[in-house]
């Protein structure tokens, strides 16, 4: 028998925002959407929906209801064309950005938004420098009294985080159209007081461009160290890396995939080594993405968020400093500064 909870949450009904080019994140996107990349090896975007299974939505995966755009929609155009699915019941539904990490506090999140009883929760998240950002100005309570651009002084440091639940009275608010949630409708539903702001505990990162990536991976597997997640442990480790190939020094912070080779006397940390790759012997890596499929020779020094896309080889004795490199390329000789590699 499922609790009221469990089965209110699994009639409600999820909107995940996946369209965009993913420019940001190349090379790892120029072949594959932003949302399948691999991040701790599972896609971005299946992540997400682990969360919302866990939080107890049965009808996420069932059915892929996909929608083409004639024209970029916003961030708000979307939920229009969703509308008769998103309204055939009047349970509030979620509406997620595809490319963000965080602990994906959903049961919180439904709790907080029916104890309000109004009609849209943004999540909201804390930053040590809001004026590189828009931040949201709420009362003690959660309900937000406005939006601040960029602000010059202090007046909040809570920002959009990328997560929202919504009654399926909003659609009523937005047309097919190029419609930006943030500045168009949000704005709105704080003149009105029917929108409030649910803070959100522990990590949060934005992980659309390459160091963000990275950072986001760290703090997703500090999560999982605090969770009691199994990681590798032994003496050619350091910190909390998910997989160790054998006489090498792997960590902290280090996700291998599947199908990697790495060979004697490596060392990698806060890298990500995706499927299929091969480290020949005595490499050092650090902050650094390898695509798939990728080999990377002897003795090579790769470091300062250097990023490989797939299928790309990295001759002998080679350094690499914060260099981009597209897919199916050969690399022989060194970068020393960063610079895209076409």
């Amino acid at each position: 028998m499922k609790s009221s909870e469990s089965s209110s949450i699994g009639n409600m009904k999820a909107l995940i925002l996946v369209g965009g080019y993913g420019t940001r994140l190349r090379p790892l996107t120029l072949f594959r959407p932003k949302p399948l990349v691999e991040f701790a090896n599972k896609p971005i975007l299946v992540h997400q929906l682990d969360a919302l299974v866990a939080a107890g939505v049965t009808q996420v995966g069932i059915t892929l209801i996909f929608s083409h755009e004639t024209e970029p929609l916003g961030t708000a155009g979307p939920l229009a064309l969703a509308r008769e699915i998103l309204s055939s019941n009047p349970e509030p539904f979620f509406v997620l950005n595809a490319d963000i990490t965080c602990e994906f506090p959903f049961k919180e999140m439904v709790q907080f938004h029916k104890g309000h009883g109004k009609e849209g929760t943004i999540v909201v998240t804390r930053v040590e420098e809001p004026s590189k950002y828009g931040v949201v100005v709420c009362a003690e309570d959660g309900m937000i009294q406005r939006f601040v651009e960029k602000p010059q002084e202090f007046v909040s440091n809570k920002i959009n985080a990328g997560m929202y639940i919504f009654n399926p009275s909003i659609l009523d608010r937005i047309e097919v159209k190029p419609t930006s949630i943030e500045k168009e409708i949000f704005p709105a539903m704080a003149d009105s007081g029917n929108l409030y702001a649910f803070e959100l505990q522990g990590y949060w990162m934005d992980i659309g461009q390459p160091k963000d990536f990275l950072v986001g991976m760290c703090l997703h597997l500090t999560s999982l160290k605090a969770k009691g997640a199994k990681l590798a442990t032994g003496d050619g480790i350091v910190g909390n890396v998910l997989v160790i190939g054998p006489n090498c020094r792997i960590g902290p912070n280090v996700t291998i995939g599947p199908d990697v080779i790495i060979e004697e006397g490596v060392c990698i940390k806060r890298s990500t080594i995706m499927k299929g790759s091969k480290i020949k012997s005595h490499s050092w890596l650090d902050s650094s993405i390898v695509g798939w499929n990728c080999v990377i020779g002897k003795w090579v020094r790769m470091e300062n968020v250097t990023v490989l896309g797939e299928d790309v080889i990295v001759s002998d004795e080679v350094y690499i400093n914060g260099g981009k490199v597209l897919p199916h390329k050969a690399i022989s000789a060194s970068v020393p500064e960063p610079q895209i590699i076409m």
